[in-house]
């Protein structure tokens, strides 16, 4: 019986391993159609990400650069179409579903690894990341190679290439997203509570993997030392620690959130598994995942209790849950793991075709019923400034805030384009830290915002000439509106109060036709 075990465990390996790579790619391919089916435009991150990728640099505003190289490399080669933006996550999320069957096998079985697969890719928070390019997708993909390396070094006998791997896993994830930084402690604590792992401590190889993961991440730290760091101010302000006071309800939301991520009854399983930690913890694989979920969730929690904490900020937790989930409730509770993942795949189906459900039983699609407004209407807002950059080919593009110019940036190229920051005020975006006004005196520059007038512009301008307004509607109940003007005659942050600008009237046309293009 034992050699017949033997013999059939590559083919059962071989089996399933094939199993996941069809459902994998089955899946793919469908988030790609009804990322067409949807009709939508870039999300502003993506374009903003976009705009990164044409001035590659080893840092950026609010992310390290990761990101931006990964879109650089997929637009060189299927254009800056829609998908090709996108597709680095279409790609690198069947990638770590793939990990983590190597990550189950190791630390259980195969098919724990095959259910550890499964349950990654049809969980809510892939489905709805699926069709968006974000820094998770890599983040989660490093993460998972990263435990893995990790896990093999610790059981090794000597050796430097899973510890080399392991540096390189840790460096990279933090070009992707600073939350890979989350992962050394858990990491540290594993070899602490492992006689192995003690040992290596007192040897050189995991330290020097430590000096390789920063010296990948080195190259960041010099951009941001240069600019002020930039990226680790914009981190700080948005976690808001400890100037908020106690907050038990976004607490409640964050695992909320945690919850829905993982699904209803995927949710309810890992919860049941973290009420038995103690007894889970008692083999190696459970205190593995253990350690992998439990101090990066707990932090989180505190920051969301504390401050503020996003969802998606311990989306790193689920990679190690994914296979703590089958590892455990596999053997008894099977036909729980089948519904959950059939919950979550029919949830998924839902959200991708609410609009096409709400046409069949007639809900109107409104601006709080539409989960994709935040990503329509761009295309035709755009289309509708064009004009008035085809007229004024010279001025500087300038939008009133990060969403407007990184579309209006994404589909219309301008020459030349910029932020509005005077008064030498911190950057708020990648505009205002890497585009300068200061050198353009003289120049005209052609602003859209979003309001009809532009009180307090008077000084810096020797003339402010309204040209028009774009509007277009969405739903009934929202629409994309900016007004554009030429600016003419730059005199500078710190203009002379001598000569006062000459203002043209307002145009007063408005129509409600898509896009809508008023001029005086």
């Amino acid at each position: 019986m034992t050699a017949v075990s033997r013999s059939s465990a590559p083919l059962q390996r071989t089996h399933y391993a094939a199993l996941l790579a069809v459902i994998a790619t089955v899946l793919t391919a469908y988030r790609i159609l009804v990322i067409g089916h949807l009709g939508i435009d870039l999300y502003v991150d993506e374009a903003y990400y976009w705009g990164w990728s044409k001035a590659l640099d080893w840092g950026y505003f609010s992310k390290p650069p990761l990101i931006a190289a990964l879109i650089a490399a997929s637009t060189a080669l299927f254009g800056d179409g829609l998908l090709a933006i996108k597709l680095p996550s279409l790609l690198l999320y069947p990638a770590t579903a793939a990990a983590l069957f190597v990550l189950g096998e190791r630390l259980h079985s195969v098919r724990a690894g095959f259910w550890a697969g499964l349950i990654f890719m049809t969980m809510p928070l892939v489905s709805a990341l699926g069709l968006f390019v974000s820094t998770d997708a890599p983040l989660l993909l490093c993460w998972a190679l990263a435990l893995i390396a990790l896990l093999k070094a610790v059981d090794a006998e000597q050796g430097w290439g899973a510890w080399l791997a392991w540096g390189a896993a840790v460096g990279v994830g933090l070009m992707a997203k600073y939350t890979m930084a989350a992962f050394l402690p858990s990491a540290l604590l594993l070899m602490l509570l492992e006689p192995a792992g003690r040992r290596w401590l007192r040897r050189p190889q995991p330290w020097l993997a430590l000096l390789l993961a920063l010296a990948i991440f080195s190259p960041n730290l010099y951009w941001n030392w240069i600019h002020h760091f930039p990226t680790f101010r914009h981190t700080a302000e948005i976690t808001e620690v400890g100037h908020r006071g106690w907050h038990p309800g976004e607490l409640g939301e964050f695992i909320g959130a945690q919850w829905l991520s993982l699904g209803p009854l995927m949710g309810i399983l890992l919860a049941w598994a973290l009420a038995r930690s103690r007894r889970i913890g008692q083999d190696r694989a459970g205190r593995v995942l253990l350690i992998f979920i439990l101090p990066l969730l707990t932090l989180v929690s505190l920051q969301a209790l504390t401050g503020r904490a996003n969802g998606n900020w311990a989306a790193p937790i689920f990679v190690a849950a994914c296979v703590l989930i089958p590892a455990y409730f596999l053997a008894d509770r099977r036909r729980w793991l089948v519904a959950g993942v059939a919950l979550n795949l029919v949830g998924s189906l839902f959200v991708y075709h609410w609009p096409d459900v709400a046409r069949l039983t007639d809900i109107p699609l409104t601006a709080k019923t539409d989960p994709y407004k935040r990503a329509r209407g761009w295309t035709r807002l755009a289309d509708g400034v064009a004009p008035y950059l085809a007229a004024h080919p010279d001025a500087i593009l300038v939008g009133e805030d990060r969403e407007i110019t990184a579309h209006l940036v994404y589909r219309l190229h301008p020459r030349d384009y910029a932020a509005w920051n005077p008064g030498g005020r911190p950057p708020i975006d990648h505009y205002q830290l890497v585009t300068h006004l200061d050198d353009q005196l003289g120049r005209d520059i052609l602003y859209v915002g979003n309001v009809p007038e532009l009180p307090g512009m008077e000084p810096y301008y020797a003339a402010i000439e309204p040209l028009g307004k774009v509007v277009v509607p969405v739903h009934t109940d929202f629409r994309r509106t900016v007004y554009v003007f030429l600016l003419k005659g730059f005199k500078g942050y710190k203009p002379s109060a001598a000569s006062a600008p000459t203002i043209a009237p307002a145009p007063t046309a408005e129509s409600s036709t898509p896009p809508v293009v008023s001029r005086p």
